[in-house]
């Protein structure tokens, strides 16, 4: 039996034991194979998006120019935050994204040019953004690269995906958000937030940088942000009438499925983080 033709469950087992120990040793290993992780896994969700995106309706996207725009994002980012170029480098993105304005105006068959636009900024906002935060996130504490944060915040998205699916899959009765995603259940949300804070008392024995409340309320951002990244999602899907993504990761969908909950909840551990940590 060929791996696509077993069940959701056993594809999506396989999948996390194959690329789990690899992400685990990108981030472990330094912050050049981290970098190289999340640059690879940001430009595939970026062109998963363009592509979506130009599937309906005609739409042009500027695919290649707007992930070459998040790829320097990314990039700066990482450098900016681990203290090797000054932050003023920032200021390269300023004309880089102008140009997506000049290109267009020479693209003579494009009926819909601003439209066009506002996808191919989407594209660098809703994705490429998140992605270079996360940088942000590893690098949170004296330009000191730490893994453990980063792996806490995947874990505590593990468990609530986890969680949820299960909780969902046994116990779901009450639809969460039934117009833009009818499998979502209130109890799955709840089986979600259960093991997201089983998950994160865990993690706070083990990495005492940050208190025991303190990654309750990660637990707690990535649980709710994370499942309106899942519904923004999937309210996008559903306007381009597809349902995955991509079929990369089995049982998984794209690599935009696999990591729209992280999407929205980085943002707001970020902010949460420099707040607390400023007090």
């Amino acid at each position: 039996m060929g791996l696509r033709e077993m069940s959701n469950l056993q594809q999506r087992v396989i999948a996390a034991l194959v690329a789990v120990p690899f992400l685990l040793f990108c981030v472990l290993y330094s912050d050049y194979t981290f970098l190289a992780l999340f640059l690879f896994i940001g430009i595939m969700a970026q062109l998963e998006f363009y592509k979506l995106v130009g599937s309906f309706g005609g739409n042009l996207p500027l695919t290649f120019y707007g992930t070459f725009c998040g790829v320097v994002l990314h990039l700066l980012t990482f450098f900016i935050e681990k203290g090797v170029i000054a932050y003023q480098n920032y200021y390269i993105l300023s004309p880089l994204l102008t140009l997506i304005f000049f290109i267009k105006l020479y693209k003579a068959k494009d009926e819909k040019p601003f439209k066009n636009i506002a996808y191919t900024f989407l594209g660098i906002i809703y994705v490429a953004l998140p992605f270079a935060l996360l940088t942000v996130l590893a690098f949170i504490k004296d330009e000191q690269y730490d893994p453990n944060i980063v792996l806490g915040c995947l874990f505590l998205l593990w468990a609530s995906d986890s969680g949820a699916y299960f909780a969902g899959t046994y116990f779901g009765k009450t639809k969460l958000f039934e117009r833009v995603s009818p499998k979502k259940s209130w109890e799955g949300s709840v089986g979600g937030l259960v093991a997201a804070m089983g998950v994160a008392f865990i993690i706070s024995r083990y990495y005492t940088n940050y208190a025991t409340w303190q990654w309750f309320s990660i637990g707690f951002i990535i649980v709710v942000a994370g499942t309106y990244g899942d519904l923004v999602e999937s309210l996008f899907k559903r306007s381009m009438n597809i349902k995955d993504s991509a079929d990369t990761i089995p049982g998984h969908g794209g690599f935009l499925d696999r990591f729209d909950g992280l999407l929205l909840s980085i943002p707001f551990i970020i902010t949460f983080l420099k707040l607390v940590t400023s007090i």
